[in-house]
């Protein structure tokens, strides 16, 4: 029989070894102290929104998955507390047909749907994924997927991807498409020529370049001092397959700054590395800061750090050190993913974290695909483990103050044949107290970590 001391400390032990058969789920650790108090918003492959405490105590769920899920800022919403942006209607699919999306739309507290929006979208169906968000007019941003032809990527029809701007009566207000500004992206003739080979014969998904992120950049202390590539309605996008990041003009829909595919790291620069190899092979083992973006790989969720926080105006991303890119980088045997933080006009990174950062081997902390990365208003950053469902917050030296192991598990279907249990996370929201409505829940018990080395699964004897 297992006794509620025994379950509380499974849920205090570290998630150290991921092929582990047996892993704690909930809070982890947690220091109040230290920490930077707040709900936490995410989806699951139980194919729910969880908003959690600090405590990883559930304290509303919506009955829909979101790709990913947004509590609306109530700025942005008339004021209203605790409505959420997810997906009504999903097709067939893996993950709960999250790339089949029909229906997206916004409920309030009470699980109310309040808008919606797929009839009025291109073919009768939103397929939207990856982003979506509410803009302070009023409006819906969001990536969706079209399929057409894209000039000298393929002869036939792919999947490419959409950015809508929808107003509240479902019009399409505003929209770009990846594949029209393929000559803007930085990709060399011999990547050029991988592509054509990849998509010869067409291709259905959700996306040829996966573009996973697409965030306003909001005030920003670069367009204060009239650099205007940095525009508060301009967007910034992060391409999986393609390996860049780059700031789409909202009005000519042009691409006015990026960063890779192309970089341009010099070797005899003292800054770039510790030494050339650690920064070209194995960069999640490179420390010193700042120096030049060396490269990344398979990246998720870049933006630009609102005003207000800390690092304001630098641009935060998930590297994921996941297999990316045209041609493909080449990644070490030593995988570790990393968060970088850049000042987006030195293209330097001035900030990062990896496990080295919390003294553990590079490895531990890793997801070669998905994720996200958040700073908070105290400094420091709140960092999702996608493809291990880890959720922790760490302090700038590196600390960690807080993590919680997403416990909502679900068997899907990988590949169309292989049945698997996974508990992943696509996008974690850190989520203010006063953006829910008062006297919504909420617990503060501190959690010490325990010395893993030594802690024992009590054994019992068969009745």
């Amino acid at each position: 029989m297992v006794t509620l001391s025994l379950a509380l400390t499974l849920m205090a032990v570290l998630n150290e070894a991921r092929s582990q058969s047996v892993i704690p789920t909930g809070v982890t650790i947690y220091n109040p102290a230290k920490a930077y108090n707040s709900y936490v918003l995410h989806s699951s492959p139980d194919e729910k929104s969880h908003l959690i405490d600090m405590n990883g105590n559930e304290v509303k769920s919506w009955d829909h998955i979101g790709f990913p899920s947004e509590i609306i800022d109530p700025k942005n919403n008339n004021g209203k507390k605790g409505n959420i942006l997810i997906q009504l209607e999903n097709g067939p699919g893996v993950y709960g047909g999250i790339f089949n999306n029909k229906v997206l739309g916004e409920q309030d507290w009470n699980g109310k749907t309040v808008w919606e929006w797929g009839k009025k979208a291109p073919g009768g169906a939103a397929r939207q994924n990856h982003d979506v968000h509410r803009l302070a007019n009023g409006n819906t941003l969001l990536v969706g997927t079209v399929d057409h032809v894209v000039i000298g990527v393929s002869d036939k029809s792919i999947d490419d991807q959409t950015i809508y701007e929808v107003n509240p009566n479902g019009d399409i207000v505003w929209s770009w498409n990846a594949g029209d500004h393929i000559d803007e992206f930085g990709i060399s003739p011999e990547g050029r020529e991988l592509l054509r080979k990849v998509y010869v014969n067409g291709r259905k998904g959700h996306g040829f370049l996966t573009i996973n992120d697409m965030q306003p950049i909001g005030q920003n202390k670069w367009f204060s001092a009239g650099d205007t590539r940095f525009h508060p309605d301009n967007i910034v996008i992060d391409s999986r397959e393609a390996s860049f990041i780059a700031i789409i003009e909202k009005k000519t829909g042009k691409i006015v700054w990026r960063l890779g595919p192309d970089f341009d790291l010099k070797e005899n620069d003292p800054k770039a590395s510790n030494f050339v190899n650690s920064v070209n092979l194995r960069p999640s083992l490179a420390t010193n800061v700042p120096r030049p973006v060396d490269r990344f790989s398979g990246q998720h969720d870049a933006h630009i750090i609102p005003e207000g926080l800390p690092g304001a105006g630098n641009l935060l991303v998930f590297d994921n050190q996941g297999p990316s890119g045209y041609p493909p980088t080449y990644l070490a045997s030593q995988l570790g993913s990393r968060i970088l933080e850049i000042d987006p006009i030195k293209k330097e990174i001035v900030w990062q974290y990896t496990a080295l950062n919390s003294n553990q081997p590079v490895w531990n902390f890793y997801s070669s695909f998905i994720s996200s990365a958040r700073r908070l208003p105290n400094g420091n950053t709140l960092i999702d483990e996608g493809m291990n469902g880890r959720i922790f917050q760490v302090t700038p030296a590196g600390e960690i103050v807080w993590e919680y192991v997403n416990p909502f598990f679900k068997e899907t279907t990988l590949s169309g044949t292989q049945t698997i249990k996974t508990n992943w996370v696509f996008r974690a929201q850190p989520v203010p107290y006063d953006w829910v409505p008062e006297g919504t829940p909420r617990s503060e018990k501190g959690l010490e970590p325990i010395d893993i080395s030594k802690f024992r699964v009590p054994q019992t004897k068969n009745n």
